[in-house]
């Protein structure tokens, strides 16, 4: 036991990102399936609304449990929440729509295989954006 905590503490910030980034999953499909299923709201809308709670909920748990930022104005927690946004908005569009269009359509690969590589590259650039621009931490505050 005592070993799995020390790996734990070593690994803390990756396997804290994975765990809260399956939550996030959940959260997503949850929420599309009250919006799209249970109130009746239009599927593409739906989407857009679980992406939006899916992508709030990261925040909050990375903030809070994942990098433990310590913001601490309103403005600046303002400026992290719309970079962490934009950094997902950008993830999206250029890993998650415009990598698996360039797979699927020009090399011809595999969707479900194109689809699983580009959640990984997801995962990765995500991780990469708010540890090194997102959430860094201050020097004096590490």
């Amino acid at each position: 036991m005592k070993k799995i905590v020390e790996l734990y503490q070593k690994y803390k910030e990756v396997i804290n990102y994975l765990i809260f980034g399956g939550l996030s999953t959940i959260v997503n499909f949850v929420s599309y399936f009250i919006a799209a299923r249970m109130i009746g709201i239009e599927e593409v809308t739906s989407s857009a609304i679980s992406w939006f709670c899916a992508v709030l909920f990261a925040y909050v748990t990375n903030k809070l449990f994942v990098f433990e930022s310590k913001t601490e104005t309103k403005k600046a927690m303002i400026k992290e929440m719309v970079s962490f946004f934009l950094a997902r908005i950008l993830s999206g569009i250029l890993c998650d729509v415009g990598s698996f269009a360039l797979m699927v359509k020009v090399f011809h690969i595999n969707d479900i295989f194109a689809k699983i590589v580009t959640q990984v590259m997801v995962v990765v650039v995500n991780y990469v954006f708010s540890k090194l621009f997102i959430f860094k931490k201050k020097e004096g505050n590490q």
